[in-house]
């Protein structure tokens, strides 16, 4: 089947930023990610969970591969499709490169930490044993929107930690 096309992809991030705000108001960054398999369907999720789990490894993208994995057996993922609603970090891009994953869409580009075309682009670099396909940008300006009031609402309360 391949990656979903435009309107599938709008749809799934809807459904991401409507997630991605749940984990913001339970303390979270708020992101999103689902991992899709090659006939279209979730085959994992995630939202961020380092504050709640108190794990570094916790951002959306890495629970939903791991769910992904864990669900098929298997730790590739190269005619599968990951959304999420903010670029990937270097960490994760890594990750994502590791497991083969064929495509990856993303809302909101990251300019400070964005792997995937921002800062960095460990999608195309030649030392990636794996290149992916990367769309950016899907309902971008609403990713960052809910990234930018979640962040001034913190601030606000003081509650930004390093």
């Amino acid at each position: 089947m391949g990656p979903p096309g435009p309107q599938l992809q709008r749809q799934w991030m809807q459904l991401l930023l409507r997630h991605a705000e749940r984990a913001g108001n339970q303390g979270e960054i708020p992101v999103a990610a689902v991992v899709l398999d090659e006939g279209g369907r979730c085959i994992g999720w995630g939202s961020n969970r380092r504050e709640q789990n108190s794990d570094p490894l916790g951002h959306a993208e890495l629970v939903a591969l791991g769910q992904a994995a864990r669900l098929r057996g298997d730790w590739r993922f190269n005619g599968c499709s990951l959304l999420v609603s903010l670029e990937p970090c270097p960490m994760c891009a890594g990750a994502l490169v590791q497991a083969r994953m064929g495509t990856v869409i993303f809302g909101a580009r990251d300019p400070k930490r964005g792997a995937l075309g921002s800062c960095l682009d460990l999608a195309s670099n030649p030392s990636a044993h794996h290149h992916m396909t990367v769309i950016g940008g899907v309902l971008g300006e609403e990713a960052s929107g809910l990234l930018a009031s979640w962040f001034r609402r913190r601030r606000q309360q003081g509650q930004l930690r390093a």
